[in-house]
């Protein structure tokens, strides 16, 4: 039985994906096309197999590593280093994401193929993998920081991909502008850490998380905690785009459809939930923050799902979904229960990166059109792409034995279980999600795969569309190549099967048991819930029998009315609730508030700052104001040098006679009185 793991094997996980980004990023055109996805993918796939083994090494063997790798400075009792902490919350994120950036970097090969930046695309995602490896792995929030940033950066390069295209330049600095929003809190809550607990490391801070818990901010009356928690949950709030710092994952959809699998499933947005479930020691420190936590997801949950019913873009209705579930993942760690959102996190991985590449291979046969109004009846010309995304719908929506169904009633269960008091209105917030996110996701599925063909003649043909190719027939769809549809295929397995298998010993075993904290007397659910826990089959089997089961049935069941049978139904309903679907098309004005108020109150502001502090107060009072007066003290007193012996000869007797008469004045003025005086 190993008790530790190997330090160059673990170094070389995060290394392997870097070294790959390198030679295809700088030797692209050397190695050519070829080898730059050859390098890149072997580097993927060198990190997702020393991954697995370090998961079988700590889910067998019990094997535990916790140490720096590299010092990089030391300020007094402060160190700043490069550290890695693999036990079980670390080993799992690290094999889902290696598994699935495996998965895209394959797909890319036939998705990117005529592509001219194909070889800078392969550097980004294998950097990108990369950062995220570098954000899971470390022992310290130095390091965390570092990698937090990194995906941060990377996911603006791979947004912005398409450089040419002016609304991926948008969407890439939206992204960017919205996630430093976030990271400001984030750094805050490090730096308050720091301050009072005197370290950057996790287990020197979580070893004085009692001592924090008695401290008041300064000049306030807040719990320390609290305020520290916030901060760190704000910078989840940008990178796990939670409301209202969401606004930028919708339009992230501008990049290529690989980085779309890979931020939406297993990365960037997942950092968030990561980060707080790490920190789950100091959380359990504030009802508080947990409450706040718990609101704001519940926000997410429900009114990005019902974003996600008016969407006719492929690629939107899934970004949307990723909205949703990182709703039901935040809500879970407000309940206290990370265990369960990080289960989660990992099935929603698989099932998530299934949806995306197949919503790819759909715009690949479907010749690049994105519209689902363009679509339908593909199921015959694409039968592994749907097949592969009907599962991949089945898991989303929390069919009883799919892996969405075992994290996302658990999930419910906790809420429900929770003893917080925003408990109560989130758990019918989760419960409303779960009818919304069935009815969006078989909205998109059947008017994809099944109804009526309308590509032949495109009812909604955007910019570029041209209904018929050269030889005056409308395009046909087919199946994506294998390199492709493989990738499906292996997403498709875990997106089944992966809830059940490893539910037991990630949320009711030791698993995770000392990477999360949980206070079971405060935070009840967990120990709730495991109450109930009789194994994965008699849960499926009693899921049939829930209410989460039945509206997710129902959801089902109202969108093949709506739009296999009465198409007439959804139309009168546009019609009638026109005002609220004006206010959903907006995305509930969210982006015209942030660009007519707080931007545009930024930029007054900045202009007032500008004009009035640095243009009047510091160049005006200060630099050039000083200058002015120095200017005019020097004119007076050039005027004194006159360059006449005589002149000087006066000034000279007349400073003799004044210093003489300050230094004779005690005895003189007491003569002067009194001559006055008669």
């Amino acid at each position: 039985m190993s008790a530790t793991l190997n330090q160059n094997l673990l170094l070389a996980v995060p290394l392997a994906p870097l070294v790959g980004a390198i030679v295809a990023g700088f030797f692209g055109k050397t190695v050519g096309r070829r080898g730059s996805h050859i390098v890149t993918i072997l580097g993927v796939l060198i990190a997702f197999i020393l991954s697995a083994q370090t998961l079988y090494s700590v889910a067998v063997d019990g094997a535990r590593f916790n140490a720096t790798i590299y010092e990089w400075m030391v300020l007094g009792p402060l160190k700043m280093e490069v550290g890695f902490l693999v036990d079980g919350l670390t080993a799992m994120m690290m094999v889902v994401v290696t598994f699935v950036s495996l998965m895209v970097h394959i797909y890319t090969i036939g998705y990117m193929e005529e592509d001219d930046g194909y070889q800078r695309f392969f550097s980004y995602i294998s950097l990108f993998t990369f950062s995220m490896l570098m954000l899971v792995m470390s022992n310290n929030m130095l390091q965390l920081f570092f990698g937090w940033e990194a995906v941060g950066l990377v996911s603006y390069l791979l947004i912005g991909f398409w450089y040419k295209k002016p609304t991926a330049i948008f969407a890439n600095m939206k992204a960017f502008l919205v996630n430093r929003v976030g990271d400001f809190g984030f750094i805050l809550g490090i730096g308050l850490l720091v301050a009072y607990g005197g370290s950057l490391n996790y287990a020197e801070t979580f070893a004085k998380k009692d001592v924090l818990a008695q401290m008041l901010f300064p000049g306030t009356d807040w719990a320390l905690l609290t305020v520290a928690c916030i901060c760190l949950f704000i910078g989840a709030m940008g990178k796990s785009a939670q409301f209202p710092l969401h606004v930028w994952l919708p339009d992230s959809m501008e990049g290529p459809t690989p980085i779309s699998a890979l931020i939406h499933a297993a990365t960037m947005v997942t950092a968030g939930i990561f980060m707080v479930a790490r920190m789950s020691p100091l959380f359990e420190l504030s009802d508080t923050a947990l409450n706040f936590v718990m609101v704001i997801g519940a926000i997410t949950a429900l009114f990005m799902g019902f974003l996600g019913i008016i969407q006719n873009d492929i690629k939107r209705v899934v970004a949307y979904s990723t909205l949703s579930q990182l709703g039901y993942m935040t809500v879970a760690l407000g309940a206290s229960a990370y265990s369960v959102a990080v289960f989660h996190l990992m099935t929603h991985a698989f099932f998530k990166a299934l949806l995306f590449l197949g919503a790819g291979s759909v715009i690949i046969g479907m010749h690049h059109d994105q519209d689902i109004r363009n679509m339908g009846g593909l199921r015959k010309y694409m039968p592994i792409t749907w097949i592969t995304s009907l599962l991949g719908s089945l898991a989303l929506i929390g069919t009883p034995l799919f892996s969405g169904f075992y994290s996302k009633d658990s999930i419910i269960e906790a809420v429900h279980a929770s003893n917080l008091p925003a408990s109560g209105i989130t758990y019918v917030a989760v419960l409303i999600g779960v009818f919304v996110t069935a009815f969006y996701s078989f909205r998109m599925y059947f008017l994809v795969f099944h109804g009526k063909e309308h590509f032949h003649h495109k009812p909604f043909p955007g910019e570029h569309d041209h209904h018929d190719d050269d030889h005056g027939h409308a395009h046909t769809p087919h199946e994506s190549p294998a390199v492709v549809w493989v990738p499906l295929v292996l997403l498709a397995i875990p997106s089944v099967v992966i809830g059940f298998l490893t539910i037991q010993p990630m949320l009711y075993g030791d698993f995770l048991k000392d990477a999360i904290t949980v206070n079971t007397a405060a935070h009840p659910a967990m120990a709730e819930i495991a109450h109930h826990f009789h194994g994965a089959a008699a849960m499926a089997l009693h899921g049939l029998q829930t209410l989460p089961f039945w509206l997710a049935l129902g959801g089902v069941v109202t969108a093949y009315v709506f739009y296999m049978v009465a198409p007439s139904i959804p139309a009168t309903f546009a019609k009638v609730l026109r005002p609220l679907i004006v206010i959903m098309e907006n995305k509930y004005f969210m982006d015209w508030i942030n660009e007519n108020i707080l931007a545009r109150g930024a930029r007054l502001l900045g202009t007032g700052l500008w004009k009035g502090g640095d243009g009047m107060l510091i160049d005006g009072l200060v630099i050039n104001g000083s200058a002015r007066t120095v200017g005019g003290i020097a004119g007076l007193v050039r005027r004194v040098q006159t360059g006449y012996l005589y002149w000087y000869a006066l000034v000279m007797i007349l400073g003799v006679t004044g210093l003489m008469t300050w230094q004779l004045w005690p005895y003189i003025e007491p003569q002067f009185k009194a001559l006055i005086g008669s």
